[in-house]
């Protein structure tokens, strides 16, 4: 049984708590580690550590920076089959999903490797006679960021990355359930010649997450997760006077119209539901069918699910592994019976599955419910899971409808032949993040990412300009330099000469 500690000052520690959390691998069922949980003094000893190597690293040149960077870009890109493996042995999904996630994590450190460019500031000379204005952004100084379990590697790289371009440290707290990516991604930062300090992990629950809330020198947070705990973070750290970015939960609509290419839709609604077990924030869970598209939609997804091969992640030949804890598994298949309970068609039961040689696993088969009413529990709350909703809606409109009544607002997505069909869509949508014959339109790392509603607490979106500029604040330079008579003319004499 490993041990895994912290990561501060630039190398690991057990720090002064005595509590621990077991880490499971979800296909087995099994716990493989145990991970140290901090207390107040480890979120202390983490925040020095950072507050110390500020000065430095907010002083060290775009150069610099930008090269250490570019080190870190190529050790990252060398390891993505170790970190793949870490992900799928702690979170569960299947290795070319763990791969991919490494991937879009990839994008965001090369966006961030172009921060002398992204930092330019402004001039205007002779803005009045003799006077120039400019201006400029600057770090603000200690980052937190505070990420879920769905994506250990990609998450932390939406903030960090960026952060530190910036000339900001930063105290990463991932989640306890897939802890170790986090610190085998310390170590590459180290080799890559980052400073000891601006890059920190402190593992911990709840009581880690309250640390860095109230510190005093954490000047911001960044935070994806659940809506609840998104509004708790946005509370907290906002009352002391942080800058935040919370992101929360979702319920991602995709409508079908009857002139889509159903087949075309279906398998990439099936993709979007299923892949990653359903645990990711931009996954489809509802998908809206328009008129007449309905059954012949629901006949087709019902067939796709069914041929989905669910195994460990490690299996080459799984397409889905399991969901992260036993926990989850029981919520979703309490949720998947509510649906049935309350009168929607359970095409495809995903409950009570055993994958072979791995009876003691938490796996949850894929699940297509049709006929899903708008307040049953399987619609309403946010399952997290690989069940995909089946509603009926008779036009695009009322589709529309539907999608801008529910609190959520993070993705969505429209697939049709129709462009009129799609601008009226995209126009009148109260969603963050759009997508045309796209069913998880995550935006590229030079755009950034998040959603409206309930889905987003704070001003700013994650990673891409809104990143820059949430991890930076700006100062502007109004300068007059009056003409001074010289005392004495320059003198081109040698100095014995006067």
């Amino acid at each position: 049984m490993t041990t895994i500690e912290h990561w501060i000052g630039g190398s690991p520690t057990a720090g002064a708590a005595t509590r621990r959390a077991a880490v499971y691998n979800p296909a087995t069922g099994h716990q493989q580690h145990e991970v140290v949980l901090a207390g107040p003094a480890d979120v202390d000893a983490a925040v020095a550590a950072a507050r110390a190597a500020f000065g430095p690293w907010s002083q060290t040149s775009l150069s610099a920076r930008t090269k250490i960077l570019f080190n870190f870009r190529e050790l990252v890109n060398a390891h993505v089959g170790q970190l793949a493996e870490l992900v799928s042995d702690e979170h569960g999904k299947v290795l070319s999903d763990a791969a991919g996630e490494v991937q879009r994590g990839l994008e965001v450190i090369e966006f961030a490797c172009g921060i002398p460019q992204l930092l330019k500031g402004e001039y205007s000379d002779q803005a009045s006679t003799g006077v120039d204005v400019f201006s400029f952004r600057e770090p603000l100084g200690v980052c937190a960021g505070i990420t879920p379990f769905n994506f250990p590697v990609m998450v932390p790289m939406w903030m960090y990355p960026v952060a530190i371009a910036c000339g900001n440290t930063f105290v990463l707290k991932p989640s306890e359930r897939d802890p170790s990516a986090s610190n085998y991604i310390a170590g590459l930062w180290r080799r890559a010649g980052l400073p000891d300090g601006v890059f920190n992990v402190v593992h911990g629950d709840k009581e880690a997450v309250d640390a860095l809330l109230q510190h005093p020198d954490v000047a911001a947070v960044s935070f994806v997760g659940s809506t609840p705990i998104a509004r708790y973070i946005h509370q907290q750290a906002s009352a002391t006077g942080k800058r935040v970015q919370a992101l929360g939960g979702a319920k991602n609509h995709a409508i079908v119209l009857p002139d889509a290419d159903l087949e075309f839709a279906a398998n990439h609604l099936t993709a979007a539901a299923f892949g990653s077990a359903g645990e990711r924030c931009m996954a489809i869970s509802a998908a809206v069918a328009v008129g007449g598209a309905g059954d012949p939609l629901a006949g087709i997804l019902t067939r796709r699910a069914r041929e989905i091969v669910v195994g460990s992640g490690r299996d080459p030949k799984s397409e889905m592994g399991p969901v992260v804890t036993a926990a989850a598994r029981d919520r979703i298949e309490h949720l998947i019976g509510t649906g049935a309970q309350q009168g929607a068609d359970l095409l495809v039961d995903g409950r009570g599955l055993k994958v072979p040689g791995y009876e003691d696993g938490f796996f949850v088969g894929p699940t297509v419910i049709d006929r899903v009413g708008t307040g049953m529990d399987v619609y309403t709350e946010e399952i997290f899971g690989p069940v995909l909703s089946v509603v009926r809606a008779d036009t695009v409109d009322e589709a529309i409808d539907v999608i801008n009544a529910n609190p959520y607002g993070n993705g969505t997505a429209i697939f049709t032949s129709s462009g009129e069909a799609a601008r009226r869509f995209q126009r009148g949508v109260r969603v963050g993040m759009i997508g045309i014959n796209v069913p998880i339109p995550v935006p590229m790392a030079y755009y950034s990412f998040g959603g409206w509603k309930d889905s987003l607490f704070g001003d700013k979106h994650i990673h891409g300009p809104e990143g820059v500029s949430f991890y930076t604040r700006g100062k502007v330079v109004t300068s007059r330099w009056p003409h001074v008579e010289a005392a004495h003319g320059a003198s081109m004499h040698f100095p014995t000469a006067s």
